[in-house]
């Protein structure tokens, strides 16, 4: 990987968690009708819910990663020429 990639790498990782986030809490909102997600550790609720939660979490945070990852691939190629590796 090129050095000159890692920074750009970088801002799309955090910007991609930040956005990973607000999808997923979006979505558990309209999903569970609830402001926020089940916990492993949380009490009142049973397995099926803690982990559909979780599930859906991973599974919304590795689409928006992969998403983030890509287009910082691709801006970086935009700029150099170069596919990162």
């Amino acid at each position: 990987m090129n050095l000159l990639y890692k920074p750009i790498g970088t801002v799309a990782g955090v910007l991609g968690g930040m956005a990973a986030q607000a999808v997923f809490r979006r979505l558990w909102r309209r999903t569970a009708g609830q402001d926020e997600a089940p916990t492993a550790t949380s009490p009142e609720y049973g397995w099926r819910e803690v982990l559909f939660a979780a599930a859906l979490q991973g599974a919304v945070f590795g689409l928006v990663k992969a998403s983030a990852d890509r287009a910082g691939a691709l801006a970086y190629h935009r700029m150099t020429g170069k596919w990162p590796t």
